[in-house]
């Protein structure tokens, strides 16, 4: 699998697609389907201060829950709301439509210390 290289992501699976100051977060195609089918997703409101490094929200599937966290500090501007009824989006499509939130970031150079497409693939052994 190829990871979309305009974005970046964690270890722990997130991807985050910087436009200005604004970052889509999601989970990668990878997570989606280790995960397999997923059923809950529990994301933080609009407002929501988010913390680098410190968990956003979770995610449940058939096979385990898990914690979403955040690779950037800032305060969550949009929130998919098409999960709550639709969360198999995320399976479907982890890197378009089943992203989960946008976040207006306060330090935008933050994005810089994630793993590129590459070094998140290579980690994956691939």
């Amino acid at each position: 699998m190829d990871y979309p290289t305009d974005r970046r992501y964690l270890a722990s699976h997130e991807w985050h697609k910087l436009d200005g100051d604004t970052c889509t977060i999601g989970i990668s195609k990878f997570a989606a389907d280790e995960l397999t089918d997923i059923t809950y997703v529990d994301l933080p409101a609009t407002g929501t201060e988010i913390t680098a490094g410190q968990p956003f929200g979770e995610i449940e599937s058939v096979k385990a829950t898990g914690e979403l966290t955040s690779g950037v500090p800032g305060v969550v501007t949009e929130v998919n709301e098409a999960l709550a009824d639709a969360p198999e989006n995320i399976n479907e499509d982890p890197h378009g439509a089943g992203w989960m939130i946008k976040v207006k970031v306060s330090d935008p150079s933050s994005v810089e210390a994630l793993l590129t497409a590459e070094a998140y693939q290579a980690q994956l052994g691939g």
